[in-house]
């Protein structure tokens, strides 16, 4: 999620435990993820279809990138392969609101994925946070706000204080704002005179969750729907402390240079969301509540 200053988060932050989770690997039984939400019904809107850029209308797919690793948004069935989560399936619904045949994601490390973004890949839906920096090389369409939960351990062996995080051992996925924001959090605490936090980066929340669940890390800490799903979907070995903070818009992320494109996904996320359909999608996922009234091409953020 978008960050504030390190000093402004910690002092904002309470300590209060809730729900009890356990870590998520993949897909847990009776998963949702594992039939996904149909799209089939979802018909083309023939003004949003004649917007699409002539070679993505040629090839009928919408190439979406996206890191796997973040239930409930994208992550794998229980086969390990395949990709699903409530922005796998928006990626599909979009696809039809613009009379392709699919829209298809490949996995690919969340760091990685900018890059490839208008060469491999036409659009980006991986929990983008919507930033400064990334305005200035992309274009991005909101569509959906949330912000930054923490979890520990059940009956927080560590006795992690989210208020005052230096000293703790904290993991991370690497490539994300949370990242970046236990960096500065950690700075924070060096000028301060206390000890630095030792950061974990991984690839994965769901191993992270396992590490936590198991005492090697402390605490860890992720957008809020993904520390949620873990809550909602588990039993008992985790739990979320502290207030949900740094609450931000999250977008489709689409190449800079490709302004049909990126008007073509602002209109047909504008159409899912007055038609219902964004909610049904995230609903079914347990993520109801996080769609923006209006999705918004390139909105001003702090």
């Amino acid at each position: 999620m978008n960050r504030t200053p390190a000093r402004v988060a910690m002092a904002a932050l309470a300590c209060f435990g809730l729900s009890a989770c356990t870590p998520a690997v993949s897909a847990f039984d009776n998963d949702p993820g594992e039939t996904g939400y149909d799209v089939s019904h979802i018909e083309a809107v023939p003004e949003i279809a004649a917007q699409v850029p002539e070679n993505i209308r040629a090839r009928g797919v919408l190439r979406n990138g996206a890191s796997t690793n973040w239930p409930p948004l994208e992550y794998r069935k229980s086969d390990g392969q395949t990709p699903t989560g409530y922005e796998i399936d928006l990626t599909r619904a979009l696809a039809k609101v613009m009379g392709l045949r699919d829209g298809t994601t490949q996995h690919t490390e969340f760091d990685a994925l900018l890059p490839q973004i208008g060469t491999k890949f036409d659009v980006g839906l991986s929990g983008f946070t919507v930033t400064k920096e990334r305005l200035q090389s992309f274009n991005m369409i909101a569509y959906s706000q949330a912000g930054t939960s923490w979890a520990v351990a059940a009956g927080n062996p560590a006795a992690f204080t989210p208020e005052d995080p230096c000293g703790f051992t904290i993991g991370v996925q690497t490539g994300t704002s949370q990242y970046d924001f236990l960096k500065e959090t950690s700075a924070q605490c060096e000028a301060e005179g206390k000890p630095e936090i030792t950061i974990m980066p991984m690839q994965s929340q769901a191993q992270i969750s396992v590490k936590v669940a198991s005492g090697q890390y402390d605490a860890t800490l992720a957008d809020s729907p993904v520390i949620g799903y873990s809550v909602v979907r588990t039993e008992g070995k985790l739990e979320h402390i502290g207030e949900e903070f740094d609450s931000a818009p999250q977008a489709v992320v689409v190449p800079l240079d490709d302004p049909e494109l990126a008007q073509a996904v602002e209109d047909a996320l504008n159409y899912l969301i007055d038609t219902g359909e964004l909610e049904k999608i995230l609903s079914y996922y347990g993520a109801s509540g996080v769609a923006l009234p209006h999705a918004t091409l390139n909105p001003e953020v702090n």
